[in-house]
């Protein structure tokens, strides 16, 4: 669609960081339903991250924090919140690559798949954003 080959290419997991439109987008083939799964915002700096982080707060209360979180071949900080519609979005600021996708190399769950913060929930989505303040240290997937 926009005439460009993607800036990671794995086996189960593709991503294009585009300059015209900029924007950053991934498809993923683990063990989420086939669809959205949410949207992001990537930062270029900590300081950025912390300005964004400041804006959620303003907007809801149901923000969630993670720290050098392992996901999708990155290790990032990020700030999680829902739309009204129940849509996640991410902000977050990638601190560095890495070679698995996850800090679990490999596992055969649903929730694997997923590297949006999970709870516990009646919803049949593997993937969900908890609507308490959670402070998440460490991996997400």
């Amino acid at each position: 669609m926009f005439a460009t080959a993607p800036t990671v290419s794995k086996s189960d997991y593709a991503k294009w960081m585009l300059e015209d439109p900029r924007m950053n987008f991934a498809i993923s083939q683990r063990g989420a339903a086939t669809g959205l799964n949410h949207l992001g915002i990537q930062v270029e700096s900590a300081d950025e991250l912390a300005e964004m982080h400041h804006r959620l707060q303003g907007l809801a209360s149901n923000l969630t924090e993670e720290t050098d979180s392992a996901c999708c071949y990155a290790n990032s900080d990020k700030y999680w919140i829902n739309d009204p519609q129940g849509i996640a979005w991410e902000t977050f600021h990638t601190l560095d690559t890495i070679p698995v996708f996850g800090s679990h190399q490999e596992s055969s769950s649903a929730e694997s798949g997923c590297c949006i913060p999970m709870a516990k929930t009646e919803s049949t989505s593997p993937c969900y954003i908890p609507t308490s303040k959670l402070k998440v240290t460490g991996t997400c997937c």
